[in-house]
């Protein structure tokens, strides 16, 4: 079957060629309507925009492409730094880009890396399988990374992070801690959810209540959940957050507030940013930048015929006790919030 051309984009959604461009590119003066029309019917007919409609080459490219769901904060920086590392130490270059919570620009994102790229690193925790499953070309070697489920054919790695949070849990309730806040991630967020599955599982072990709060992994949720906390008459004496950016700023908060921590309020993250270090904040370690380095490692023995197996791995989590939850032992005159 022949690939699909902008013009067919075109006649199937029933609007100009000039149209469908502006659109695909994302420019500004095209309607919502007009938008959605060309992106279903790009959809719809596989079509891969730019260079990647173009016949392809059977020469390597040596490029590596890498579709995050965000290119920004600490997480994403330190995993493209494992990935980058790796890459260069075995002559490849990255090509990134990103693709936000639309799964529809998330397919079109994928579709244009064909021709550009020899392989596909895909971390897409928010994306449906089923999605993803139809927008990465076929023919694209390709890696996922903490994606929903395993795709034929396609080598995964992720976190375990029900037992990452499990074993929070675990050390809080060592600790002392018995009134367990979860500040949770975003809705349909599969990190999100196993963390919060974890911390439920704990809970219910220890036979402890359980709360969660919404969060969205930025920090501003963290600082909303600690301003909800200290308002409410619910007791809380300790917080784990679903990620270190929403622990930091929930701390941040707290402090502010004139709370100690964790005299008061002990407080946990996840993943182990560099910054959690010189906060002295507990969290549970995923080794982003090796999680990175390995991904690109996996995919090129893809590529080069090494990787006969293309099993899925499931990289152990690291707790990582600092300050922040302290034994309350060590602090018998706190008392929890109240």
């Amino acid at each position: 079957m022949a690939e699909a051309t902008i013009r067919d984009v075109a006649r199937r959604a029933e609007v100009s060629v000039a149209s469908v461009s502006r659109a695909l590119n994302g420019l500004d003066n095209v309607r919502a309507e007009t938008r959605e029309k060309v992106i279903k019917a790009a959809n719809e007919l596989g079509y891969v925009p730019h260079a990647g409609a173009r016949s392809l080459s059977l020469a390597r490219a040596h490029a590596i492409g890498v579709v995050l769901p965000d290119l920004h904060g600490e997480f994403f920086s330190e995993c493209v730094r494992g990935m980058d590392k790796e890459a260069s130490r075995r002559g490849y270059l990255l090509l990134l880009s990103n693709m936000h919570d639309d799964s529809d620009q998330a397919a079109v994102a994928l579709r244009a890396m064909r021709g550009r790229v020899d392989g596909l690193l895909v971390m897409a925790p928010h994306i449906a399988p089923e999605t993803l499953e139809h927008a990465i070309p076929p023919a694209l070697p390709s890696v996922m990374l903490n994606s929903h489920a395993d795709l034929p054919g396609r080598p995964a790695l992720r976190f375990d992070n029900r037992a990452g949070a499990e074993a929070m849990v675990d050390h809080l309730v060592a600790n002392g801690y018995r009134h367990i806040v979860h500040i949770a991630g975003p809705e349909g967020n599969l990190d999100a959810a196993q963390r919060a599955d974890g911390y439920l599982a704990a809970c219910a072990r220890h036979a402890l209540p359980a709360r969660i709060l919404p969060g969205d992994f930025n920090e501003e949720a963290g600082e909303a959940a600690a301003r909800e906390i200290l308002a409410s008459s619910t007791p809380t004496d300790a917080v784990f957050a679903a990620n270190d950016m929403m622990a930091i700023g929930c701390l941040h908060a707290l402090r502010s507030a004139g709370t100690q921590v964790p005299e008061q309020i002990a407080v946990a993250g996840f993943d182990d940013v560099p910054l959690a270090r010189y906060l002295s904040l507990s969290t549970i370690r995923v080794n982003i930048a090796e999680m990175g380095a390995r991904a690109v490692a996996r995919l090129i023995d893809l590529l080069e015929g090494k990787d006969l197996t293309r099993a899925s791995e499931t990289l152990p989590p690291e707790l990582v006790t600092r300050a922040t939850t302290a034994p309350r032992t060590a602090h018998p005159n706190g008392a929890a919030h109240a």
